[in-house]
């Protein structure tokens, strides 16, 4: 199944969180932290302000920095993805 966001809505996927820290001790499952980066699987046409559509910024495959309580976590096909708006995105990562 494909999800075609809306608007200037982006879909993302979480990237994988660390499980040892630079000094090597392994975290447990509760002691990860969320990563706030992920990678673009999905962009919507952009949003139109004054009958003019604002062109995205971001584009697949770019991979990101998120604001940590932001968009809506959805589950397609058993995986897991949130869809948030543009705005959200904090920075592309290169």
């Amino acid at each position: 199944m494909n999800i075609k966001p809306l608007g200037d809505r982006v879909v993302i996927k979480k990237l994988e969180a660390e499980t040892t820290t630079k000094s090597g001790i392994v975290l447990t499952g509760s002691a990860k932290e969320q990563p706030q980066e992920a990678e673009v699987v999905a962009i919507g046409p952009g949003a139109v302000v004054d009958g003019n559509r604002i062109p995205m910024e971001v584009a697949v495959g770019n991979k990101v920095l998120y604001s940590k309580y932001a968009g809506t976590d959805v589950k397609v096909d058993g995986q897991e993805y949130i869809i948030l708006k543009q705005d959200d995105i904090l920075a592309i990562v290169e």
